[in-house]
């Protein structure tokens, strides 16, 4: 992928190297909490059942946060890269929203290590990269990049680059409307349909991921030898087949929340 040299999104947030006080706490998440659990988007498939326990399971932060002296520089590549993906982002959607008739509200993308507290709640790195619509930002620890190379098989920039792309493709869904009308429909929804939508919006923010690959393609001509299929492969690298049969063995279409790795190839 041809990133280097070109524009770095200023809406990079680096909060890597601080340290967050955490405890254990009597009661549960709000409303705002649980509304964003319904539509985060994970890469691990992570049910979100096991994420609630989880953030309920942890206190919000101190009052004071510690920087433990270990931030990285500012102009590391591995947060180079994630501005010029994020500004590539910002150029598409705010040509397709202006095209449309409307604004594009660009999000903040913020960086951490080990664990990041968000309106969505306390959230560790096992969780992976997700969107909380309720602050409408992306958080993301580079790390991992690297378990999606070890763990995953999926390696290359551009598997990079999609990953970023999806979870941006959740907040476009949340500027549109749709991630307010899909958490309605699942609040009195059962537990498959429940399943079946959330496997809808993480397919949809897929081809929204795809809709930038092509429209920079396009305008910019971002895309070298071999990145396509290293985009294609991430994708199918994280479909719910692939990381249920690896996990436990079998597979349960029922239990699916971001859909097969054919589907998720498909709506990229």
């Amino acid at each position: 992928m041809r990133w280097r040299g070109e524009r770095e999104s200023d809406n990079v947030e680096d909060r890597r190297g601080v340290s967050i006080s955490r405890g254990m706490k009597a009661g549960g998440i709000g409303g705002l909490g649980l509304v964003a659990l319904v539509v985060v988007g994970m890469f691990l498939g992570v049910d979100p059942s096991t994420m609630l326990q989880i953030v309920q399971n942890v206190q919000p932060p101190s009052v004071s946060t510690t920087d433990q002296g270990v931030r990285p520089a500012a102009n590391d590549d591995g947060r180079k890269f994630v501005a010029v993906v994020l500004a590539e982002t910002e150029d598409v959607w705010n040509d397709a929203f202006r095209n449309g008739g409307g604004t594009y509200q660009e999000l903040k993308l913020v960086l951490f290590s080990g664990a990041v507290e968000s309106e969505c709640g306390m959230t560790e790195s096992a969780v992976g990269p997700f969107y909380c619509p309720a602050d409408q930002k992306v958080y993301l620890d580079l790390a991992f990049f690297g378990e999606l190379h070890s763990r995953f098989g999926a390696s290359g920039d551009f598997a990079q680059a999609y990953v970023i792309a999806h979870e941006v493709g959740h907040h476009v869904q949340t500027l549109l409307g749709i991630t307010e009308k899909v958490t309605k429909l699942q609040s009195r929804a059962s537990a498959s349909d429940r399943n079946r939508l959330s496997v809808m919006v993480e397919l949809q923010a897929d081809c929204l991921s795809g809709m930038w690959a092509h429209h920079a393609q396009k305008s910019r001509n971002i895309l070298e030898a071999g990145d396509i299929e290293e985009g294609l492969n991430a994708a199918s690298a994280v479909g719910d087949d692939r990381i249920q049969k690896r996990n436990q063995g079998y597979v349960v279409p029922d239990g699916f929340t971001h859909g097969t790795s054919a589907q998720r190839v498909n709506w990229v």
